[in-house]
């Protein structure tokens, strides 16, 4: 944008704050706004941990719990808290200090331990250090129970704070794979003390000098207690399903259910044209189930192993869940096409 003097006027000059995904160096140029990478410090999981343990040192979270982190300057330092928990028969979440999406974040169980022939060996494909060896946060009973869920937020120029909702997130295996948002999604024990919480790491942010996007994502234990495991600073898969339930409320009735699945794979990889079809051919089968279907990221659909990742929307879980059984039923059936003919009868 900063080589196209034009675009770049219209964008800075339209009398609108411009808000980024997410604060760079060169978006800090491009608007003439100082860069102060301090701003960011609590993308490290280590400093928002201790943001999270001063905010619960003052008291008036009940529902939140903090599970216990220690840093580990090397791998090898990391091993020795591996082993010894899992000598204790203890889970360990292992986590590099940044990692977006769960990239970065191991589970490493008391059996995974013993079966690999030690903690150094499991160590041995992660990142040499520093490393985070968290306390595991054991899960509901009921493996349908809300387990991952997040809070959005926004602090604008002036440091104000807006809260934008909580959401129950995809997570697999350690790894963001989507969200879902709208009425009735958060449990109603869980929705009060993580707008609670996320509103006050909201402030803690603002005071730092952050501003924008940010989230906080959380893990439930099975006492139906909420342990923070990070904070993001920038927009998150969660925000932009809240942007489109308040868009499509507006539009059809309030009320929406939006969930975003950031990778739905593709049965064969698609050209920009191809794509154009298979979208508008789900948007029309999912109108017909009273939903509604959004294409969020078409970038990955020539990959060698192609996705996409989309958004459906409707008005009840039920209609929700049918859009998106369609939908990945629909993206993994186009590799049909390319299938060998049966061969003749002789």
């Amino acid at each position: 944008m900063r080589a196209r003097p034009a675009l770049a006027a219209r964008l800075t000059g339209a009398g609108e704050p411009l808000v980024p995904w997410g604060l760079t160096r060169p978006f800090g140029l491009l608007t003439g706004r100082p860069w102060r990478s301090g701003e960011l410090r609590y993308e490290s999981k280590a400093a928002a941990h201790g943001l999270f343990e001063r905010i619960l040192a003052e008291g008036g979270h009940p529902g939140i719990v903090l599970p216990a982190q220690v840093r580990a300057a090397t791998r090898w330092s990391a091993a020795r808290l591996l082993a010894a928990r899992a000598r204790a028969g203890k889970s360990t979440v292992v986590k590099s200090e940044h990692g977006v999406g769960g990239s970065g974040t191991t589970v490493v169980t008391a059996g995974q331990v013993r079966a690999a022939g030690g903690a150094r060996a499991v160590l041995r494909r992660l990142p040499r250090g520093p490393l985070l060896v968290e306390e595991f946060v054991e899960g509901p009973p009921d493996p349908g129970a809300a387990r991952d869920l997040t809070y959005d937020g926004f602090v604008d120029a002036d440091g104000g704070l807006h809260e934008v909702g909580a959401a129950l997130m995809d997570v697999t295996a350690g790894a963001y794979r989507g969200a879902t948002v709208g009425p009735g999604v958060v449990p109603d024990w869980a929705e009060k003390p993580v707008l609670a919480f996320g509103a006050a790491v909201g402030r803690e942010l603002a005071a730092s000098g952050y501003r924008g996007w940010f989230d906080v994502d959380f893990v439930a234990d099975a006492a139906g207690r909420l342990a923070p495991t990070e904070t993001n600073l920038r927009l998150t898969g969660p925000a932009i399903a809240f942007m489109v339930a308040a868009r499509l409320d507006a539009l059809r009735g309030a009320g929406h259910l939006v969930r975003i699945a950031d990778r739905v794979e593709l049965g064969a990889r698609l050209p920009e044209a191809q794509l154009e079809e298979l979208c508008a051919d789900l948007a029309r089968a999912c109108a017909d189930l009273g939903a509604v279907f959004v294409p969020a990221i078409p970038t990955g659909a020539f990959d060698p192993a192609p996705w996409m990742g989309v958004l459906v929307a409707a008005h009840s879980p039920e209609a929700l869940d049918a859009a998106e059984s369609l939908v990945r039923a629909g993206a993994a059936a186009v590799g049909a096409m390319f299938d060998a003919p049966a061969s003749a009868a002789p």
